[in-house]
């Protein structure tokens, strides 16, 4: 019954029962400012703004005052395609602030072109002195088999990339090879000028120094001899070669553009005959075609008279000229080479003493545009950079024969040769 009585009743009777504790609600203070007063919540509150006041306002002092933290261990981080940055700015060698716990932090080093001959023992030698690498190649040229020591390294990764097409990255360098250098391969897929460009944009954007590897090929057939830097070569600009010769000029044309336009930081290395392991074995150069010739039991092809001359550094030599380059303060260009000069009938007999001296050389018609004399000036490199080649081509020519004897015997034994 009083359920029911209830259920009846009207209302505006019901509401009335609990209108006195509505308005007691409605005369106090706010719930949220109530709860702050009760139990002195809002000094609490205050005490910890000021705290942290005072942390964020003598924390920069106490960093300059702590001990340098030298040699850091920070793991690399995985990328697929690009790669994120860490909270501190590095840009053209001059390291910014760095953050309370953290400590100075290894480089980070783009190399382009990294697959290939130079490019992958530049990079052993960025590894081995502790930066973190960053390989773009497409593998036109390079092989996976270059690098592939250094898959399980935390500080390298690698991208499949073509520089012809924009890749955004963060790095504080960039070692930009990507360019097939032998006739062979630059005849087929020049890449010069899209290339370049695309990397000088990436060093614009992030602020990284840009080192561009040009070539001896920018003098053409010399008027000069030997090569000074201010020397402005010969070059024909429609011939078979000029895809090369022209393109690496090209690309020094807009490396110095970006630096005075842009004020990109820049390096300009010329880059005279290089051999070593890992090059190419049938790549047409004249080191890599004599050596594979000799170890096939083949002629050793020479073109023209044989008279022509080249100078022939060790990549080692080279790779050291490279880091010299980027890790100083002048822009170059530089000439990078051994100045020791070789005809090629002299690199025939050298071959042949090492390898074979049964070795019979055939002659051909020589090939257009082909340079007669090729040697470098070095006098600006050693003054500037300190740097000079130490390997002389006697000791050095055997360390890339070893190599070539190994793939050449594993090339023929996957074909079932015996």
């Amino acid at each position: 019954m009083k359920h029911r009585k209830d259920e009846e009743m009207p209302p505006s009777t019901a509401s009335a029962q609990y209108s006195p504790k509505s308005l007691k609600h409605h005369r106090s203070l706010p719930r949220s400012i109530n709860y702050l007063l009760r139990e002195q919540r809002l000094l609490f509150i205050l005490i910890g703004i000021l705290i942290g006041s005072i942390f964020f306002i003598i924390q920069p002092t106490l960093s300059r005052l702590g001990p340098p933290d030298t040699h850091p261990s920070i793991p690399g981080s995985v990328i697929t395609g690009s790669t994120r940055r860490d909270s501190i700015s590095y840009r053209g060698g001059k390291p910014g602030r760095v953050p309370v716990g953290v400590g100075s932090r290894r480089l980070r080093i783009v190399v382009t072109g990294g697959a290939g001959f130079v490019g992958s023992h530049l990079v052993d030698k960025l590894i081995g002195r502790g930066n973190e690498v960053i390989v773009i190649d497409n593998f036109f040229t390079g092989r996976k088999e270059n690098l592939v020591h250094l898959f399980g390294n935390p500080r390298f990764e690698l991208i499949r990339h073509d520089v012809v097409e924009p890749i955004l990255l963060e790095v504080d360098q960039i070692y930009h090879l990507a360019c097939p250098a032998s006739p062979v391969h630059y005849k087929y897929n020049p890449t010069n000028v899209m290339g370049t460009l695309n990397m000088l944009g990436l060093a614009k954007r992030i602020g990284a120094r840009f080192l561009l590897t040009s070539t001896s090929e920018v003098y053409g057939d010399p008027l000069e001899h030997p090569q000074k830097e201010t020397y402005w070569g010969n070059v024909n600009p429609i011939g078979e070669r000029s895809c090369y010769d022209e393109g690496k000029r090209t690309a020094e044309t807009l490396t110095m553009d970006y630096h005075r336009g842009a004020g990109v930081e820049v390096r300009i290395a010329r880059i005279f005959n290089t051999y070593g392991p890992r090059m190419c074995l049938d790549d047409g150069r004249v080191v890599s075609n004599f050596v594979a010739q000799a170890i096939r039991k083949q002629p050793l092809t020479v073109y023209g008279d044989g008279k022509q001359t080249r100078s022939f550094q060790y990549v080692s030599d080279l790779v050291n000229g490279l880091v010299a380059l980027m890790d100083g303060e002048h822009v170059g260009p530089f000439n990078l080479g051994n100045p020791g000069e070789f005809t090629m009938l002299e690199l025939a007999q050298v071959v042949k003493e090492t390898i074979d001296s049964s070795a019979t050389i055939e002659y051909r018609a020589n090939t257009a545009d082909d340079p007669h004399m090729r040697k470098p000036d070095i006098s600006k490199a050693k003054e500037l950079l300190n740097w000079e080649p130490k390997v002389p081509l006697r000791e050095g020519l055997p360390l890339m024969v070893n190599d070539f004897r190994n793939r050449i015997l594993n090339e023929d034994e996957g074909k079932g040769l015996k």
